[in-house]
């Protein structure tokens, strides 16, 4: 009866959805997805909304729509199953996050990416085109599944076979001057990669409680901001000895640059230990740097890039040291990254923001010359 009880509310719910196209409560899919379920309400995808990111709220409190009470343009991504969000994109509306509306607590929720039916291309950023069938969720399993509460699509949906379901919003964002902020330059092609494959990785425990697996897709989503330690594998970090000192090499074998937001910063920190004594190098510094009148500025103000010294997709970026080693020499390699470039900090009012401050590891290697 509880199952019953279950389905039937589901399927009102979706049923209703559809109508005003809007989603089933991922809180819904708990019940048989128990492990994604815990995976996904940590995930940035679960909280990209004002009320739970103070990175995020911090960059919105700035824009000048937030400031004028107007509408939430950052909603076609951060909370697309929003069932205002035709008002949020819509030029003749108000429409602002309400953190007591529960379908803005939705952010990117599991309905949504799941009913992605097909991807629109445009030139400003890409859409995502909704399925308006609760028989089409969608999936990768190549194997016929099938549950009481939803149809499953596994074959059909190329987007979700070669990870495009992720670049209808994370493809390229310009603004209204023609400067694209925020780009992957994706290649999901490349080596049999793809933004699922990488950032999505198999790992162990059952895709459902109906049915039993052994593994399946990570839905914490790895990324810069947790996880990161999952995509580490795709930068190698490797150290050459010269006459005149020595050289650190970056290899980034993925298709897009290290870092994607232009808000942040990656560093090298490298050290020499000798006889117990440790020197620390000066930090070398990748960031992308966007401007207006020559003066750093927030991304819909930009027109320009100021700096551009980020790690760019399938790069190799040597970095030299003029530290001339002795026999027994020990150096110490990290790379990592501020989700906030420190000297925006005060900027943003982020200064006692714990997350925004951290400086978060990616790798750690360690020679002996």
């Amino acid at each position: 009866m509880k199952y019953l009880l279950l389905s039937l509310l589901f399927f009102f719910n979706l049923f209703a959805n559809d109508k005003a196209h809007t989603f089933a409560p991922s809180e819904d899919c708990k019940a048989c997805h128990p492990l994604i379920y815990d995976e996904f309400k940590t995930s940035m995808h679960a909280n990209a909304l004002p009320q739970n990111d103070a990175i995020l709220n911090a960059v919105w409190a700035k824009h000048p729509k937030h400031l004028k009470a107007e509408r939430f343009e950052c909603g076609k991504c951060h909370t697309p199953a929003a069932d205002n969000l035709n008002a949020m994109l819509s030029k003749d509306q108000k429409a602002l996050p309400d953190a007591n509306n529960p379908t803005h607590q939705e952010a990117i929720s599991c309905a949504y990416c799941h009913r992605i039916k097909s991807i629109e291309h445009h030139a400003q950023s890409n859409t995502n085109i909704m399925t308006n069938t609760e028989k089409n969720y969608y999936g990768t399993l190549k194997e016929h599944m099938e549950s009481p509460y939803h149809g499953i699509v596994s074959e059909g949906n190329e987007h979700m076979q070669n990870g495009n379901v992720c670049i209808g919003c994370h493809s390229h964002r310009m603004n209204n001057h023609n400067l694209n902020v925020c780009s992957t330059n994706i290649d999901n092609q490349m080596d049999g990669a793809n933004c699922v494959s990488c950032h999505m990785q198999k790992v162990a425990g059952s895709v459902s409680n109906l049915h039993e697996r052994s593994e399946h897709s990570f839905h914490g989503f790895a990324g810069s901001h947790a996880h990161s330690d999952m995509l580490s594998k795709y930068v190698d970090v490797t150290f050459e000895a010269q006459e005149k000192g020595f050289s650190i090499d970056i290899n980034n074998t993925t298709s897009h640059a290290l870092l994607l937001h232009p808000l942040r910063m990656a560093v090298l920190k490298v050290s020499v230990t000798r006889d117990a004594k440790q020197t620390q190098l000066k930090d070398e510094v990748f960031v992308r740097v966007l401007g207006k009148d020559s003066k750093p500025a927030m991304p819909w103000i930009a027109d320009t890039t100021l700096k551009d010294t980020m790690i760019q997709g399938s790069e190799k970026r040597r970095v030299t040291y003029d530290f001339v080693l002795q026999k027994g020499d020990k150096i110490d390699a990290t790379l990592g990254w501020f989700l906030v470039n420190p000297q925006a900090i005060e900027k943003l009012n982020l200064q006692d923001d714990a997350v925004a401050n951290k400086f978060h590891i990616f790798k750690e290697m360690h020679f002996t010359f």
